[in-house]
């Protein structure tokens, strides 16, 4: 349990009062057409592109201060450099191209290229991708930490506070709270460094109170097991809160740019993180590593500095679980249960299906939470069970060189998807010292995504 003082509670509660203020307070006539409510009319200028994409990349905070713990800076090559590459590649090839699209979610352009049955399976699949059950997770332990709460009571907490502005704002509010939670999570972290340096020392102090293998960007960990968190990463060309905030900002020169800016600051936040992990193993070696950032703090912060660094480390954590309920809702009411029913894509049905899918995106994330209570464990298995499916589909969809032949598309989405299932399901049922024992030995990602290499390779189009 973390002790606070008096102040320390304001602080927190004001930010979530203030968070709660800016979602609430969204005028109602940005929010009465599909476009307002759901790309905030196309209007996203460059800071606000870079506040609102930057502030949703961090929600599972803790588990970066875990693997940084336990490995080192090598959390700087598996969980930075490689997003870094793929976010230029998005930036310079797919970004200026989604704004041209004119369409509001992914499932409406694969239906474009591909088909309404095209759509309904990606729908399935960006649902999976963008369900916020491991934030909600975080945000729990959190509170938990900070209130002592129980971890149920925390889950229902934060996935209300996240969501209930989304109800009446819209991506409006998420972009409003963003940006606070943008200052934050920053001004948290700068805290907790500075902090750390000035009592603790700089680099000389981490040197000799570090393992050696902490201090190198490839740690105890082998090559095989870092190249698989870059397939990880590709992740990153199919993540739905790109596409959206591309296809809100005002032109594909601010999407192009907004990337290309956000990966500098994903470098600067990357090193806060980095830096405050290293001086968490540094300082205390015994602790459980998943608490590294919040028992630091617990160690070296004062009042009032300490009230303003988990100010900051609940907003890194709500500014994505707000962001993926949002596209979550939008995917399940829109996307899927809207197109399931043919119903009409008036301004009137998006609002209020996105509305519908909120309330059970809200629920079934405090129940996924609640079954699995292990973050990498969630992202782990909704990573091996999307990636393949979608990785194709909408790269193709979005560019112009190759398609796939429509009645190609629905099978790969299904047929790459099974087959990492399947071997993600042997995996479990087979397990050797405690750890799954794969087919071939190989992560169950890598034959979903051989399964759908081959459906491109022969059943693609090249298109004029």
């Amino acid at each position: 349990m973390i002790q606070l003082s008096s102040i320390d509670y304001l602080i927190i509660s004001a930010y979530l009062v203030i968070t709660l203020s800016l979602g609430l307070f969204v005028k109602k006539r940005h929010t009465r057409s599909a476009e307002d409510f759901v790309l905030a009319g196309r209007k996203l200028t460059l800071p606000a592109f870079v506040a609102t994409l930057v502030s949703t990349w961090y929600g599972g905070i803790l588990g970066v201060g875990e693997f940084t713990f336990l490995h080192g800076l090598v959390n700087w090559v598996t969980q930075g450099f490689f997003y870094y590459i793929f976010a230029a590649v998005f930036a310079f090839y797919i970004a200026p191209r989604i704004r041209k699209t004119n369409v509001l979610t992914i499932p409406d352009r694969l239906e474009q290229v591909y088909g309404r049955k095209a759509a309904l399976t990606g729908s399935v699949f960006t649902f999976i991708m963008t369900i916020p059950a491991p934030y909600v997770l975080i945000i729990g332990v959190l509170f938990q930490v900070l209130f002592g709460w129980s971890l149920l009571t925390g889950f229902i907490i934060g996935a209300a506070v996240s969501t209930l502005y989304l109800l009446t704002g819209g991506f409006r509010a998420v972009i409003r709270t963003d940006i606070l939670q943008f200052v934050l999570m920053f001004t948290g972290f700068i805290v907790l460094v500075i902090t750390a340096f000035v009592k603790l020392g700089g680099f000389e102090y981490l040197q000799s109170n570090l393992p050696q293998p902490h201090l190198t960007f490839t740690g105890e960990l082998g090559t095989g097991y870092i190249l698989v968190w870059g397939f990880v990463a590709l992740w990153t060309l199919i993540d739905p809160g790109f596409y959206q905030r591309c296809m809100a900002a005002k032109d594909g020169r601010t999407a192009r740019n907004g990337l290309l800016v956000s990966i500098g600051f994903w470098i600067l936040f990357d090193a806060l993180t980095c830096t405050a992990g290293l001086y968490a193993r540094a300082a205390l070696p015994s602790i459980d590593p998943l608490m590294a950032y919040p028992l630091l703090a617990e160690e070296l912060l004062p009042a009032v500095l300490k009230g303003i660094f988990f100010a900051g480390m609940l907003a890194t954590v709500m500014s994505t679980l707000d962001s993926f309920a949002f596209l979550s809702a939008l995917t399940i009411g829109n996307d899927f249960i809207a197109r399931l029913r043919k119903i009409p894509a008036t301004d009137l049905s998006v609002i209020k299906f996105t509305r519908i899918g909120l309330i059970i995106t809200a629920a079934g994330s405090v129940l996924v939470a609640w079954l699995s209570q292990s973050v990498i464990g969630i992202w782990y298995t909704l990573g091996t069970i999307a990636i393949p499916a979608l990785l194709v589909p909408v790269l193709t969809a979005f560019t112009n060189r190759y398609r796939l032949r429509k009645e190609i598309a629905p099978m790969l989405m299904i047929f790459s998807s099974g087959t990492s299932c399947i071997s993600l399901l042997w995996g479990y049922t087979h397990m050797s010292a405690g750890f799954p024992s794969y087919p071939l030995g190989l992560e169950p990602m890598y034959p979903g995504l051989a399964v759908s290499l081959c459906f491109f390779i022969f059943g693609r189009t090249k298109q004029s």
